[in-house]
């Protein structure tokens, strides 16, 4: 062997012994150098979430890859003596997780936050220095010298060619089918439940959501690898389980899904403060509006009360807009369900009752956004929770004071509003055939549904049947015979479109036996009748019906005075009732009631008539 190999061979050798001392020393200091691991999301925008989260909190939180479709955050570097005295001190503050640990530097990849900063880069290996080579012997000059080497002959310039593109870095290797079903045993029975309903979204699996891994399941992971480009072994891997639900979580890109804390509703669960902002307190509501789009609303919903009080929350929640009138209707003695959806929102509520605390929320979200108004309203309802305290029902805005609104919150309107009366002991309800015509919905009072039974369109009278039993406090007796003109008459109505919560009395003079025309089956009177009075019972002094209150738009273009209104007769009236199948009462002339007396009665016989669309 030459001198020249000898030299080259022990460079080789001292230029390694450096190169592995360095990489003990930069072990060591790996060692020495540990963060504290916080969290651990399948998601880059959800480990983003976490890292803002902490950083609010505690300093020095970083954000690092740890393969396989993992993001981690972490605080740290510090010396693991100090790392171990932080650890417990923010867990006794609870400010990270109980199940937070010491990690070592080598168990994390690329960091994504602070952006910019590679706070690994102190703690890798340093390049290894170039080391001069040491002095050797010279050789023995009695030893026979090589006869000199030609001169090389000049050498050619080259033009310039550009530096290669540096090697790719080599992919990570995913785990073997063994491995990846090593992984799959670590999982909790709710994990696989939510791999299989991740598997359903993706529309490849059709069974029940049970937890366990049989045929059916093993089929839709070969579906889901097949049409994602991976191996079909029907076992997905740690980095495929969290690329499919990186799939299944794009939908909620941009919703912001955090913790949120109320303390003055005493309520915490999961919003989607992305596209939410708090608004202002309205007794019992807590009100959050859109940030832009999608325009979603949330309201929780925080009052103090018992039965009584949740059962009349019950009532009125019905009425506003946000709730329309398809859906769902629920109640118990512990909480009630509204849903509703119509061609504008789609609107979930949900109430409960515990220790004197009425405690809920409504998410409302624009129609056709199904999917994702899905998934949101799953996230705050397993996130729902309760906490001491309660929303003071002192807290209103002047926002919530208007006649029209409840808390600040627009009630629902009806096309129209009439009136009606109680013709029978089972709560059949006579009414103005023009305020029924071509409602999607009636209801009586506001609340009873009732459904159009038969209709006189020449009379302008139509006959309501409610939808459950009803119980009148009174029941409308017809007078049998002809009254004397000029008599003092009273009609009873909602003259004021319900704005009263009882009817009023107008009181007026019978006129004629017939129309202006001539007709037979009405009457006229000299009384100053509003629309809202069309339906309502016309009173003798007696306190018995002569007929019902026609409505004024059936005079068509003519121009009447104010006072001239006109009475379907009782005659036409109760022949119509009749062949409803509505059994009636009747008598005739009495004596006149007192005034007070008649209008107990009319406020008993009467009944507010809405008609929705």
């Amino acid at each position: 062997m030459t001198q020249g190999s000898n030299l080259r061979i022990i460079q080789k050798l001292i230029g390694g012994l450096v190169a592995l001392m360095l990489l003990a020393q930069m072990a060591t200091a790996q060692d020495d150098s540990v963060f504290i691991q916080v969290e651990a999301r399948t998601s880059l925008n959800g480990a983003q979430q976490g890292v803002d989260a902490y950083a609010a909190k505690v300093p020095d939180v970083n954000g690092f890859s740890l393969g396989g479709g993992w993001y981690g955050v972490a605080i740290g570097p510090y010396s693991r003596p100090e790392a171990q005295r932080l650890l417990v001190d923010m867990q006794r503050r609870g400010l990270i997780p109980a199940d937070a640990y010491i990690e070592v530097p080598r168990a994390y990849g690329r960091q994504f936050w602070p952006v910019g900063a590679q706070v690994l880069d102190t703690l890798n290996p340093r390049p290894v220095p170039e080391i001069a080579a040491p002095e050797i012997a010279q050789p023995d000059v009695s030893a026979p010298v090589p006869a000199p080497l030609p001169e090389p002959a000049p050498a050619q310039v080259a033009e310039a060619v550009p530096a290669p593109a540096p090697e790719p870095e080599p992919e990570e290797l995913d785990e073997t089918p063994r491995q990846a079903r090593a992984s799959e045993a670590a999982l909790t029975r709710d994990q696989r439940k939510d791999l299989q309903i991740a598997l359903k979204w993706a529309g490849v699996y059709t069974s029940g959501i049970d937890g366990a891994f049989g045929r059916g399941t093993r089929s839709a992971m070969a579906d889901w690898q097949a049409q994602n480009g991976f191996d079909t072994t029907g076992i997905l891997t740690t980095r495929q389980r969290a690329a499919l639900f990186d799939q299944y979580n794009a939908i909620l890109d941009g919703m912001g899904m955090a913790n949120y804390f109320d303390p003055r509703t005493g309520i915490a669960l999961q919003l989607p403060l992305g596209a939410l902002e708090f608004d202002r307190y309205e007794a019992p509501f807590a009100l959050f509006k859109a940030k832009g789009d999608p325009d979603i609303q949330v309201l929780l919903i925080s009052q103090p009360g018992d039965r009584k009080t949740m059962n009349g929350l019950y009532e009125i929640m019905q009425t506003l807009e946000i709730v329309p009138l398809d859906g769902t209707r629920k109640r118990d003695s512990n909480g009630f369900l509204l849903t509703g959806e119509n061609a504008r929102i789609v609107s979930h509520t949900e109430v409960g009752l515990s220790r004197n605390e009425i405690k809920g929320f409504t998410l409302i979200w624009p129609a056709g956004d199904e999917e994702r108004r899905s998934r949101v309203l799953a996230l705050l309802q397993d996130s729902w929770e309760r906490i001491d305290g309660v929303l003071d029902p002192r807290a209103v805005t002047d926002n919530g004071q208007a006649v029209d609104l409840v808390s600040g919150l627009k009630v629902r309107k009806p096309r129209a509003i009439a009136s009606g009366f109680f013709v029978d002991n089972t709560g059949a309800v006579l009414t103005s055939a023009a305020t029924v015509a071509g409602c999607s919905r009636v209801t009586l009072e506001g609340v009873f549904e009732a459904k159009v039974i038969s209709q006189d369109d020449a009379l302008g009278i139509a006959v309501l049947r409610p939808e459950q039993s009803l119980s009148p406090r009174s029941v409308a007796a017809f007078r049998s015979d002809t009254p004397r003109l000029q008599s003092e008459v009273a009609v009873a109505g909602y003259s004021f479109g319900g704005r009263l919560s009882a009817p009023t009395l107008t009181f007026g003079t019978l006129q004629d036996l017939q129309g202006l025309n001539g007709e037979t089956n009405i009457a006229r009177l000299s009384l100053a009748a509003l629309p809202g009075d069309a339906g309502g019972p016309v009173f003798d002094g007696g306190g018995l019906v002569l007929g019902m209150m026609q409505d004024r738009s059936d005079a068509g273009t003519r121009r009447l005075p104010e006072d001239v209104s006109f009475v379907a007769k009782t005659a036409d009236v109760l022949t119509f009732l009749r062949a409803a199948g509505v059994r009636t009462q009747s008598g005739g002339g009495a004596s006149i009631m007192a005034p007070e007396d008649l209008t107990a009665l009319a406020a008993d016989t009467t009944v507010l008539v809405s008609c929705w669309e």
